[in-house]
């Protein structure tokens, strides 16, 4: 007889998290201070209809059932959420809450887990399970617990350096600046890859987050080629970081071409089955120049190039080398690229390609959780 599968949990926050915490005095002790955060109805009805969660919310109240917070008070608007998030399918399995003060240390309250030990007994998968909150308390409940956190804030340095400085990066599994994105990511994953190849030639890692922000970190020993890889990067929204030492005393030619095929290599893996992605996308003018890439990223190479170079170099990057990269690229993605460029100033029209290229990706790689589909025909890419 198969064993039963475990369980897994969302441990999920209630103020800060599903409502808004009041800012004054952080007590949600009124109807007038109830207010819901955007997008959290939709996002936990997604996530109670599709996903096999157990659904728990664990909450510190300070001081709950004292003079300074009568139980009255809290009673009619925690109600009111509960009789919410349940009228449109959102059934908590488990309400924790903790009454005391911070003051007093208990075990109890988060990031204690002395009232959470039933989830403690080996019946649930904490390490696939989550807990979603809005301060650095929830991701060290996550720790405590065995499982990985989800923190709610702007996805910034200094929130990454708060986790950092606290120990608890190794922690946290998504930091999301609204609820969809964590419905998508329960639902869908990451989208990240890292690629490593190393010839007799170059020396290359790529390593990419499709969901960033356009950090780019990139190094090649080419420097025009590395302000055409950085255009990928910000235009496209994807963090990249390139790391390349190539035989750049034999010439450009190797370099290059590994560039492309690692980075096509690495698109390919972050994009997995590609459920739910637009495929399809772009056209850019830049100045004097008209720069179109349209793609389609189908599983198939194929490379259609329309651009004519009168100049031997642009900058450190010969120009003969412009459409062996975009050739490399579309076989290590396994996509189709169709390029052309009109114009006049060479400079412009080669950063209008990689810019176009970049907007291209940017609306082919785009994701939709709530319509997590195949984009084809054919049951597979």
């Amino acid at each position: 007889m198969q064993d039963k599968p475990l369980k897994r949990v969302l441990f999920i926050d209630r103020d800060g998290t599903i409502a808004v915490e009041p800012p004054v005095d952080y007590q949600l002790d009124s109807f007038e201070k109830l207010e819901f955060l955007p997008g959290v109805i939709t996002s936990l009805n997604f996530i109670a209809r599709t996903l096999d969660f157990e659904l728990v919310m664990v909450s510190n109240q300070d001081g709950l059932g004292t003079d300074s917070f009568p139980t009255e008070t809290f009673t009619g608007p925690h109600n009111l959420i509960m009789r919410t998030l349940e009228g449109e399918g959102v059934k908590f399995d488990d309400v924790v809450i903790d009454v005391t003060f911070e003051h007093e240390h208990k075990p109890t309250r988060k990031p204690g887990t002395a009232l959470l030990g039933k989830y403690l007994d080996g019946s649930y998968d904490l390490e696939h399970s989550y807990v979603i909150g809005d301060r650095l308390t929830d991701i060290m409940l996550a720790r405590n617990l065995g499982a990985k956190g989800i923190l709610i804030a702007s996805n910034d340095d200094d929130i990454k350096r708060q986790l950092q400085e606290a120990d608890l990066s190794g922690h946290t599994a998504l930091i999301a600046g609204n609820w969809q994105q964590i419905a998508e990511f329960l639902r869908c994953g990451t989208r990240t890859a890292t690629v490593t190849r190393n010839t007799a030639e170059t020396r290359i890692t790529v390593d990419l987050d499709l969901d960033g922000t356009g950090k780019c970190d990139i190094s090649t020993g080419l420097g025009f080629f590395d302000h055409m890889l950085e255009q990928i990067g910000r235009h496209s929204g994807m963090n990249l970081t390139i790391k390349v030492a190539g035989d750049l005393n034999v010439d450009e030619h190797h370099t290059i071409e590994d560039t492309a095929i690692v980075l096509g290599e690495a698109i390919s893996k972050a994009l997995g089955d590609k459920r739910g992605i637009d495929r399809y996308g772009f056209m850019l003018p830049m100045d004097d120049c008209q720069c179109t890439v349209a793609l389609d990223l189908g599983g198939r190479s194929w490379l259609v190039w329309d651009a004519e170079f009168h100049r031997e170099h642009v900058g450190d990057m010969p120009t003969e080398m412009f459409m062996h990269f975009f050739k490399s690229l579309s076989d290590g993605a396994r996509m189709n690229l169709y390029i052309s460029a009109r114009g006049t100033n060479e400079h412009h029209k080669i950063e209008g390609i990689f810019k176009a290229l970049a907007r291209s990706l940017k609306q082919a790689i785009r994701r939709d959780a709530f319509k997590y589909e195949l984009p084809s025909t054919k049951g597979m890419i």
